[in-house]
């Protein structure tokens, strides 16, 4: 009787392991790149034809290949980065278990051209198996090229993203090797449009500003630091340029890319009370750390480790971050950004990093013009909130019956009175409601009133987020916000909608982008609450604002006129009611 357990043909095992470590593009990218460090390259050239699906095409000048090698590289757990199990508690590369060629051959078809100097060698295999070779150039280096990715695993094809949230990946990924090398060159083009091209010089700033725009490297802090376990270097960015999403911080530890909430956590505690709690501050953290206080081997993407001694680390990085928040001016600051001042950083780039961080610090700001910039309420003409008013809200039949101001409590608390009390209004949460309702009703409209800009706003962009804003670009044009590409990961805006507050047409734009880049989903009703509130908070009038008797008569008519005007958008109350017989009661003045 044959026996029912029976050893696993080897091109199925290469299946089943990819079915781990290839998940997506961004997986081959991942591990053709990290093979290329490992090889000592000083220039990676990543090509890729729609987001890779096509074809993704590696190239470096690292020490090649010999014949023989270039034929293990393609059997499963064949590697030159493991001779013994101690090995496997002192690993320094990126690559170690020998799955991910093989892995990535069973699922694709690949083309390799590698030479060690001595030889040149060209192999093409289909689903795993060899099926051309050939003798190569002498050009020292390694090109793989591996095209119709999961073309013999239509499900794995099936589930792939569309081509921008591809590239995205892909381009976060190169990103941050770039940032964690940035003595070699990184060249990433998705066809034939060039994305990233680092210099390589060992200059971190430099490639920060590659990445990020002169805007965030203008605003970046080194940071360096070690105990007895850890040596830390890089950079911090200013609090004022915090971004909507998680992938500003880039942690790496011993050259290597990782995603650990522990390491984020630890970075948004030593931010607190510096930046909101929707944002996270722009970050490079490069954790150098003795091999065996750490452990890599925890999931088959390598994107993730175990500290043996995280405690060290917490207070390490604590200690460095805070330092430099307490040291450092951080109030902001308004600039215009022209190609002069553009060419100026690049050149204190090249020269002086430091330089920029001296500047930043010595600027002076006008008190004046701060309490300016904070008087966020635009205060309108009631006749025009009244023909505005959606047509079953009528003032008179509002659950409020009018108020009329007698004065103000410290700058924030409205005090009103009419025939049935008295009543405290928080000032800042009934312009939040007033606000909130205004937005929730011209978010909500198919085709919105615009209005030309006569000066175009431009935003800058890092590659990822300029690439998922591009996915979905036409949500800021249902709402009004009329937008083209400029330039090199910059967006124009020609056009906002009628309600944005006059001055505050920018902040209102980044606030909704930020926003569109918060999550991967896109949700068109979750979208326009968020929306509504977040802009409603920032676009009020704040307490210790202050506010006239008219303003605030004005202010009172149209809470009244809200549907629901007894609680700002995060259900703080905006109104504490006091009856005749409440103050009468209060004042012993009626019998009980």
């Amino acid at each position: 009787m044959m026996s029912s357990i029976q050893v696993m043909d080897p091109l199925l095992a290469n299946k089943i392991a990819a079915g781990e470590v290839v998940e997506r593009s961004m997986n081959v990218v991942k591990e053709l790149v990290e093979n290329s460090i490992d090889a000592g390259s000083s220039e990676i050239q990543i090509h890729l034809v729609d987001a890779g699906i096509k074809k993704i095409e590696v190239r470096d000048n690292g020490k090649g290949m010999g014949k023989e090698d270039a034929h293990l590289a393609f059997l499963r757990h064949a590697t030159s980065k493991l001779k013994n199990v101690d090995d496997l508690f002192n690993i320094m590369t990126l690559g170690f278990r020998g799955e991910a060629l093989p892995s990535i051959a069973s699922v694709s078809e690949v083309s390799l051209m590698t030479s060690d100097g001595v030889e040149g060698t060209v192999l093409h295999l289909s689903g795993g198996e060899i099926t051309k070779e050939e003798k190569g150039s002498l050009i020292k280096g390694t090109t793989i090229v591996v095209e119709n990715l999961f073309y013999n695993t239509p499900v794995r094809l099936k589930y792939l993203k569309n081509l921008y949230t591809e590239l995205a990946l892909i381009t976060d990924y190169i990103n941050k090797m770039a940032l964690s090398y940035p003595n070699i060159q990184f060249i990433l083009v998705n066809n034939d449009k060039e994305l990233l091209n680092t210099a390589g010089d060992g200059n971190l700033l430099k490639v920060i500003y590659d990445i990020y725009g002169v805007d965030v490297a203008k605003k970046m802090l080194p940071l360096e630091g070690e105990n007895s376990d850890y040596h830390i270097t890089g950079y911090m960015g200013y609090p004022e340029i915090a971004k909507a999403s998680r992938n500003a911080i880039t942690t790496l530890v011993n050259g290597r890319v990782i995603r650990n909430n522990a390491i984020n956590r630890i970075v948004l505690d030593a931010y607190h009370t510096y930046i909101p709690k929707d944002k996270f501050p722009v970050i490079v953290l490069n954790i150098e750390v003795d091999p065996l206080l750490i452990d890599i081997n925890i999931h088959p993407t390598k994107m993730d480790i175990k500290f043996s001694k995280l405690d060290t680390l917490v207070e390490l990085l604590t200690n460095l971050i805070e330092t430099n928040l307490k040291k450092t001016l951080l109030i902001p600051h308004v600039s215009t950004r022209n190609q002069e001042s553009i060419e100026e950083v690049q050149n204190q780039i090249k020269e002086q990093p430091k330089s920029i961080f001296e500047e930043e610090n010595s600027i002076q700001i006008n008190p004046k013009e701060i309490k300016e910039m904070s008087f966020d309420f635009e205060i309108e003409e009631p006749t025009k909130v009244i023909e505005e008013k959606d047509s079953e809200v009528e003032l008179s039949h509002a659950p409020i019956k009018r108020m009329f101001p007698v004065g103000v409590v410290h700058t924030t608390y409205i005090i009103a009175e009419n025939e049935e009390g008295m009543y405290v209004i928080d000032q800042h949460a009934a312009a939040e409601r007033i606000n909130y309702e205004k937005y929730l009703k011209e978010l909500s409209r198919e085709n919105p009133k615009t209005m030309p800009l006569l000066v175009p706003i431009s935003l800058e962009f890092s590659n990822e987020e300029f690439l998922l804003l591009k996915e979905k670009i036409e949500i800021l044009e249902k709402i009004g916000i009329n937008c083209e590409e400029f330039g090199h990961n910059t967006l124009v805006i020609r056009s906002h909608p009628t309600w944005f507050y006059e001055g505050k047409e920018k902040e209102s734009i980044e606030k909704i982008i930020g926003l569109l880049l918060t999550k991967d989903t896109f949700e068109k009703e979750k979208f326009v609450e968020k929306t509504a509130i977040t802009l409603a908070c920032r676009m009020s009038i704040k307490a210790n604002d202050y506010v006239s008797q008219e303003d605030m008569q004005y202010l009172l008519d149209t809470l009244t006129a809200c549907k629901n005007p007894f609680t700002c958008p995060h259900g703080r109350p905006t109104i504490i009611a006091y009856s005749n017989y409440d103050l009468e009661k209060l004042f012993k003045r009626s019998a009980e």
